[in-house]
């Protein structure tokens, strides 16, 4: 075959040239986490989206030389040594905490208009400030400067950075007080070490309270003084038959402490009249008949009850409410009562009439499942909403009306922020009576307008419940909260016009290499656009 001479020199400068691209974007590609790091995160790229965002200027750089100053404060000081001690593993720093000097990352307490949680981040080429008017603000703020961050930064090794945090001001507070998590410890038990994970993980997202669904059917899991047996034999087992296992008081108060260093607040749950059968079979005088059942380790709901007309009931109660209030310094006690199908009405009504003030009695406020509108909420009471789209209009006009009535809501609606549901009909992990939930169904309504007739102003905050028939490892509640998880303190962090899926599901796609680099186990959901390297 005769060559065209006159064509090689060009098909050979052509495909030099491809080559070279080629090799340039082999090594673009290969280069792209450097260069995501050399440039700064964008203001608004966090999680929960802030309230105002005002990008400009240089970045502020941490560097071998800063500091983190604080005030006086001994809370301060303690939010400044536990944002270092985030920061110097990874950075490989000394990061010093003091009360002098100047630049650096600045952590005070001042006047302003920030609210309990609220706060200002600053960032220059000089330093960055954070400011509150109260540490809850200073710590928030601090869970923003981590996104701000490399994902690195989470790292427990050095790591090479830059550690650059964008210019500009945020200012920041939050659309809802209640802002909250539930995780159920009675189907499956857990321990003191893996609460304290999933506090830290909920802390990353301003989360502020922890509902702790301490009793149901298959295990009691707190130790108390007056009816010791609920947690030596009604804690002995869990879903499946497996060793269950309870909290000493010194368990419980261990994670109260951890969740207020988090500025986390926690509502312990004893669910009742039903979902008790745990409570019967350790104290067969809780029984009308008197004959205590076997323990349960099923997943069925609906078949126990306290016994209504029963005196010592009471004194049951009372005794239960006395020791866990003791041990709660929060303001809220959760009453459960929902799904006593075995409870008639009439029963039910007498029971809340008379164990709603016995929480009072104690200095508590009541927040129960939101069957309590079926009765009458005490004053202040909190009626926690975890209906369908598609449960009754009877039932959300009954809610509605305990609302304008002056009962605050919190939606926990279940085909929307039930962590334990399954994404896809292919979920390992969960349950789908409530349908199957994706990342963008969980994200995409509005608490403010969700439930017909209730009052904008009756909504408190909302919680993303974690139920645990299925889930017996840390790995199995990271794998169904995330990445649902921070969309729901979202919904409950940030204003209403912050909303949209289309920016949001970018800076969710962002969080994966931070959850990467904190061992979180997570769902790649096919709806978020993750970073391919």
């Amino acid at each position: 075959m005769r060559r065209n001479h006159s064509t090689t020199p060009r098909l050979t400068r052509i495909l030099g040239s491809l080559l070279l691209l080629a090799a340039a974007g082999v090594s673009a590609v290969g280069a792209a986490p450097a260069a995501r790091a050399a440039t700064a995160t964008p203001l608004d790229r966090v999680v929960p989206a802030p309230a105002s965002v005002t990008p400009g200027g240089s970045p502020y750089r941490i560097t071998r030389a800063t500091l983190v100053h604080v005030d006086g404060s001994a809370e301060v000081r303690r939010i400044g040594e536990y944002l270092a001690g985030i920061l110097r593993p990874s950075t490989g720093y000394p990061l010093p905490v003091t009360e002098h000097g100047t630049g650096g990352i600045r952590l005070q307490v001042a006047e302003g208009s920030f609210g309990a949680e609220g706060y200002r981040l600053t960032s220059t080429p000089l330093g960055v400030s954070i400011t509150a008017s109260a540490p809850a603000g200073l710590f928030h703020g601090v869970q923003t400067l981590r996104q701000l961050l490399p994902a690195s930064i989470e790292k427990k090794t050095v790591q090479t950075g830059p550690w650059r945090i964008a210019g500009g001001t945020i200012e920041d507070s939050p659309r809802y007080g209640y802002r909250g998590a539930m995780l159920d410890v009675s189907r499956h038990f857990f321990t003191v070490a893996q609460v304290k994970r999933y506090i830290d993980q909920l802390a990353l997202y301003k989360i502020n309270t922890l509902h702790l669904h301490l009793s149901d059917d298959q295990g009691w899991r707190i130790a108390l003084d007056s009816w010791p047996r609920l947690a030596t034999y009604g804690g002995s087992t869990e879903v499946g038959g497996g060793r269950g296992g309870y909290f000493t008081k010194a368990d419980y108060q261990d994670i109260v402490g951890y969740a207020a260093s988090r500025y986390l607040e926690v509502v312990p749950e004893i669910d009742m009249p039903g979902h008790t059968n745990a409570a019967l079979a350790s104290y067969a005088q809780l029984n009308c008949n008197g004959t205590a059942p076997p323990l349960y380790t099923g997943t069925e709901v609906g078949f126990s009850s306290l016994c209504v007309p029963n005196e010592v009931t009471y004194t049951f109660v009372d005794d239960v409410i006395r020791e866990l209030a003791a041990l709660t310094p929060g303001r809220y006690l959760h009453i459960g009562g929902d799904e006593a199908h075995s409870t008639s009405h009439a029963d039910y009504v007498t029971f809340m009439d008379r164990v709603q003030p016995i929480v009072a009695k104690y200095g508590k406020t009541v927040i129960g499942w939101h069957q309590l509108t079926g009765a009458t909420p005490a004053p202040g009471a909190l009626a926690q909403y975890w209906g369908l789209d598609g449960t009754s209009a009877a039932e959300k006009a009954q809610v509605a009306k305990a609302a304008q009535n002056g009962t605050g809501l919190i939606l926990s609606p279940a085909d929307r922020i039930y962590l334990d549901m399954k994404y896809t009909r292919n979920t390992r992990l969960g349950l789908d009576w409530a349908g199957l939930v994706e990342v963008q169904r969980s994200y995409d309504w509005n608490p403010g307008s969700y439930l017909p007739g209730a009052p904008e102003s009756a909504i408190k905050g909302v919680e993303a419940p974690m139920w645990s028939e299925t889930l017996t490892t840390s790995a199995d509640i990271e794998y169904m909260a995330f990445p649902r998880l921070p969309g729901a303190a979202e919904l409950g962090w940030s204003p209403a016009a912050t909303h949209d899926w289309a920016r949001y599901k970018v800076r969710l796609a962002a969080q994966g290499p931070r959850w990467d680099a904190l061992g979180i186990t997570y769902y790649k959901s096919p709806q978020v656009p993750w970073p391919t390297n």
